[in-house]
């Protein structure tokens, strides 16, 4: 049994270094030389692609959802291909030594699970979830115009309003 050196641990404790030394020169590069002019649309908070408009607990379209579930999706689908990557070698040299087809077998089940996957792919297009275009735009204007005539309206008008 070996005995325990903090040496052993060196490089890794070095690139921690780097790492947090890298990041705290990005940040104060950053503060040091970077623009200062600070507008309200810069200051606004923003939303996946949707413009900031209304309050937090107004209802979102289903399309960040829907595309929240295929990005997991096309994630696990990466989680699933590296293993078989890494094996798929050791699997045809299995293939030629014991005569079992594991090699081919391998193969075929990743590319009927790749064919699932782009059909899932075509289909999400095919439906426009991946179209963030004109409507999203003409929804956000149309929510921007309503919070502005409810911001113009008087309190005593907002009252009778709700």
């Amino acid at each position: 049994m070996s005995r325990f050196n903090i040496m052993d641990y060196a490089p890794i404790g070095i690139m921690f270094l780097i790492a947090a030394g890298f990041a705290a020169s990005q940040l104060l590069v950053t503060q040091l030389i970077g623009p200062r002019k600070r507008t309200a649309t810069k200051l606004m908070p923003y939303e996946c692609g949707k413009d900031p408009v209304g309050g937090a607990r107004d209802k979102f379209s289903v399309k960040f959802y829907t595309v929240a579930v295929i990005f997991l999706l096309f994630d696990i689908e990466v989680l699933f291909m590296v293993p078989f990557a890494v094996s798929f070698k050791s699997l045809l040299s299995q293939q030629q030594v014991t005569g079992t087809p594991y090699g081919t077998i391998a193969f075929i089940e990743i590319l009927v699970f790749i064919a699932t996957l782009v059909v899932g792919l075509v289909y999400v297009w095919r439906k426009g979830v991946f179209d963030w275009g004109l409507q999203a735009r003409a929804e956000a204007r149309e929510e921007a115009k309503e919070m502005a005539r409810q911001r113009r309206q008087r309190p005593s008008e907002r009252k009778i309003a709700a």
